[in-house]
Parts: structure tokens; C-alpha cells; sequence
């Protein structure tokens, strides 16, 4: 039951993050969203808008600290780490 609901929170952590990233995208940027990405990657900052998108993470994890869903907020912190991790990663490969 305990890894089930850590599981769930790690899902919601990265959905929120690929929500992030595409409202940041779609906010702040002239391009297309595939044009975006390709010009962040060859320009080296993919992981700048990884990290932008990993603050809607705050969301959720306050949320179920709120409700005491502890094992959720759990897995929404594996998954801003997991990001964390691609960033570094990306950064330095």
C-alpha cells in the first residue's frame, strides 16, 4: 500500500512537471513547442526549463502535507529529485 501511494505521488510530481514546463513554454516563448525544446538543447539550457517547471511541483507536495498523505509528498520529492538528476546530467554530458 505504502510504495502504491509513493508511486501515485512520483506520477502527479512529473506530471506537474511536464505541465510546468509546457505552461512555461507556452507563457514565455515565440516558438513552437518542438522548436522550443530543440533550440533549448542545442543552446544548453534544457535543464533551466526543467528546473522552471519543477516549481509546480510545490503544489502537490504542500497539498498532500496538508491532507497528511505523507508516502504521496514521498514520491512527488522522488520525482523533483529524478529531475534534479536529469538536469545534472543534461549539464554535464
Amino acid at each position: 500500500m505504502i510504495k502504491k501511494h509513493v508511486f501515485i505521488g512520483f506520477l502527479i510530481g512529473l506530471l506537474a512537471n511536464l505541465a510546468g514546463i509546457f505552461f512555461y513554454i507556452l507563457l514565455f516563448s515565440k516558438m513552437s513547442l518542438e522548436d522550443t525544446l530543440q533550440h533549448s538543447l542545442q543552446n544548453d539550457y534544457l535543464g533551466k526549463i526543467i528546473a522552471l517547471g519543477a516549481i509546480l511541483n510545490f503544489f502537490p507536495f504542500f497539498v498532500f502535507i496538508k491532507k497528511n498523505q505523507i508516502y504521496k509528498a514521498r514520491g512527488v520529492l522522488l520525482a523533483t529529485v529524478l529531475m534534479a538528476v536529469v538536469i545534472a546530467v543534461t549539464k554535464f554530458i
